[in-house]
């Protein structure tokens, strides 16, 4: 009689959503990439069709959190710095599942890129994991880690470590090609949000109006362009590097369809954008 093998255990998926965001300067996980969804409820969605169910990691203070406070939640350790605080929370809190895990910093990442992963796992292995297309090393926030981990990276920890990629590159992790070079890159600054949105938002026609110094320096009143810019400031450093600007976005106001508005309000296809530069005399 052929023996059969035993199924794999259960995949479930970890969001980690954990993070403080100081070089952000906001909360990664509330960003709406896309109008509507924010970053952590992209991330949940895509893990939702392909695992039996989702978890959020959280630190203690961000259970409570609306953002968060919607889904499923795993705190982390308070005595662990780091996304492998919450690998870690839920390997100990549900030690009999693997967990398929992503970082919720991952605006490029796809549906494809995940079934290619999960396609690959190896269940014998402590985790499976794609190589990175930047330096080739293990790319530990878009991983399967398997019950055995546990164990695994608590050993790990008690050298005073906490770099999951460190980890992944010490144990027998299977490391597989990407098939989407740019689904792992991950946002954590604001010139990297900035740059992002540019490749995910399309470009928008916007209607600028100039007055006073500003008209006669861009040698016209008013013009429709295509921009990929995502707030006034953005639009207004690109025209100064097309018009001689000399006055600096902080000497101006901004109305945007017919209201002031702030410098860095979103702005929306078909918008009417006006700058203000101060009035001369008293």
């Amino acid at each position: 009689m052929t023996a059969v093998a035993p199924s794999p255990p259960a995949l479930s998926g970890l969001v980690l959503a954990g993070g403080r965001s100081t070089r952000m300067q906001r909360d990664k996980a509330a960003i709406e990439y896309r109008p509507g969804e924010t970053q952590l409820d992209a991330a949940v969605k895509l893990l939702a069709a392909r695992v039996r169910r989702v978890f959020v990691s959280v630190r203690a203070d961000q259970a409570a959190e609306p953002t968060r406070s919607r889904h499923a939640r795993i705190v982390d350790r308070g005595d662990i710095e780091g996304p492998i605080a919450g690998i870690s929370a839920a390997l100990e809190q549900h030690p009999g599942e693997a967990w398929l895990v992503l970082a919720c910093d991952l605006p490029f990442l796809d549906g494809a890129t995940l079934d290619s992963l999960i396609a690959a796992r190896d269940a014998a292995r402590v985790a499976t994991a794609f190589r990175s297309t930047h330096d080739g090393l293990p790319e530990p926030l878009c991983a399967i880690y398997e019950p055995r981990a546990r164990d695994a990276i608590a050993a790990f920890l008690e050298t005073g470590k906490n770099c999951p990629r460190k980890f992944l590159i010490g144990s027998d992790a299977r490391l597989i090609e990407q098939p989407n070079p740019r689904a792992l890159d991950n946002v954590n600054t604001v010139d990297e949000y900035g740059r992002a949105m540019s490749s995910l938002v399309p470009p928008r026609e916007i209607r600028v109006q100039y007055f006073a110094l500003l008209r006669e320096q861009a040698g016209r009143s008013a013009e429709t362009i295509t921009t990929a810019a995502l707030t006034p400031r953005e639009l207004y450093v690109e025209l100064q590097a097309r018009y001689p600007f000399t006055l600096p976005p902080d000497m101006l106001r901004v109305a945007i369809n017919a209201e002031f508005g702030d410098w860095s309000q979103p702005l929306s296809n078909g918008d009417a954008v006006v700058f203000i530069p101060p009035v001369a005399g008293g």
